[in-house]
């Protein structure tokens, strides 16, 4: 069972699916026996799903921006609704109804299963090389990595910036070069890349969305497991996900302390900025929606779960 990430050993995520790839080896008493390729080894993230499809690796685990390539809906938690929102606001969307949704449309469309819920990556904040970051309009002007999918492009744009797409493996490279000036991304991805080793000084935290990586095994592979097999994966991810999830957010908190240690400044955005920038986006929303390729009726099922939190 090969398993391919394109984050670090030391990240959330590849800590999380190397957790639950030893004890399955384990429940299943060697009846699986699964080799974790981490650091993008065999694919970046980017090219894992073809590769899950076409049967060169059995199981990943990429992130929501890249599935919406695929299904579009898969994206959902970077409306503008959740910008600046508690993990909670997320949760009830792809813990939910609309979560759910995408999680047929994804098995469906890639003949993948999902094994359970989607591992928290952490919220997406704003990190600079060169010019400080102490309010959002000092985005304007900046040209900023994110990594892919059509609402982080959007989210730079509407502070002013310019976006630009590049892979997680070769951002560290790409930031010492100043091929970008800033990137979208998390204390944490950014810490388990050592990123002030490549220039990295500056945080504007705003929590604008909350990232996250969507379990799938392979559907020639899947076929291969006897049905008790098959109620250990899923049983497994189960007992586990709640766990990985506090993890990750464990290591945001703490990725942020060790940012700080080396250097880098992290201003944090008022909530009160927050909810303005919030009300001014959801005046968009219905376009971005439309751009993300995000249906009516689930937009009108994320608003309900929304407001079940609120």
């Amino acid at each position: 069972m090969r398993v391919s990430v394109d984050t670090s050993p030391s990240h959330g995520r590849t800590a999380s699916i190397a957790d639950f790839l030893n004890k399955l080896q384990a429940a299943s008493q060697g009846a699986i026996v699964p080799r974790l390729f981490d650091s993008g080894q065999l694919f970046a993230d980017r090219d894992v799903i073809k590769a899950l499809v076409l049967g060169q690796v059995e199981m990943a685990a990429p992130g929501t921006w890249l599935v919406s390539a695929y299904v579009p809906e898969a994206d959902l938690a970077q409306l503008p609704l959740f910008y600046g929102q508690p993990i909670e606001t997320t949760h009830r969307a792809i813990d939910g109804i609309p979560g759910d949704l995408v999680n047929r449309q994804v098995s469906q469309t890639l003949r993948v299963t999902i094994p359970g819920r989607w591992i928290d990556l952490g919220f997406s904040n704003w990190y600079s090389s060169r010019r400080p970051l102490r309010r959002l309009a000092d985005l304007r002007g900046l040209k900023i990595r994110n990594s892919g999918g059509f609402a982080q492009a959007w989210r730079a744009r509407f502070f002013g910036a310019v976006p630009t797409t590049t892979a997680w493996p070769d951002v560290p490279l790409a930031l010492s070069q100043g091929t970008f000036d800033a990137l979208q991304s998390t204390d944490e991805s950014c810490a388990s890349a050592k990123l002030w080793d490549a220039g990295l000084h500056f945080g504007l935290i705003d929590h604008q969305s909350m990232g996250d990586y969507i379990p799938m095994i392979g559907g020639a592979f899947w076929a291969t497991l006897t049905p008790a097999l098959k109620v250990l994966v899923t049983d497994l991810w189960t007992a586990n996900i709640a766990t990985y999830r506090a993890n990750l957010a464990t290591a945001q908190v703490r990725a942020a302390q060790e940012l700080k240690q080396h250097g880098v400044r992290l201003e944090t955005v008022a909530a009160g900025e927050l909810a303005e920038q919030r009300k001014r986006m959801l005046g968009e929303q219905d376009k971005v929606a439309r751009e993300m390729r995000i249906s009516p009726d689930m937009l009108a099922r994320i608003n309900t779960a929304v407001e079940a939190t609120d």
